[in-house]
């Protein structure tokens, strides 16, 4: 299927599709026009970083990753799965200082909140 049928049936954009295979992370086929031609895999591949994207890995982990999921190997069979499974985890753990900041913020928020409304009384 060429980009415009890839983007409606895997719901992410055109643009998209083309960062995706900048970055390496799909290949689709080409017709003899040259025009991309996504097959169903390629679909599915796309629909799978759609989804590591959504979960706030960067393009550099899902790259590490994709091969992996695609064969059956699976992260941490080895001494490269060991080093991105360090990398995933630290990746959490700023991901969870940076939320606990924001938890911070917004709790601070909702006290200026309260306390505006009781002056307003």
């Amino acid at each position: 299927m060429r980009i415009g049928e890839a983007s409606r049936v895997s719901g992410v954009s055109a643009r998209s599709l083309r960062h995706y295979e900048d970055e390496g992370l799909i290949v689709p086929g080409r017709f003899g026009n040259g025009f991309r031609d996504y097959c169903q895999s390629t679909i599915d591949r796309v629909l799978v970083i759609r989804a590591l994207l959504e979960s706030g890995l960067p393009v550099r982990l899902i790259r590490e990753l994709l091969p992996r999921l695609t064969d059956g190997s699976g992260p941490g069979t080895d001494a490269v799965g060991a080093e991105f499974l360090r990398e995933v985890q630290s990746f959490r753990d700023r991901l969870a200082a940076r939320i606990a900041v924001l938890s911070d913020q917004r709790a601070a928020l909702d006290s200026y909140l309260r306390e505006a409304r009781r002056t307003e009384l």
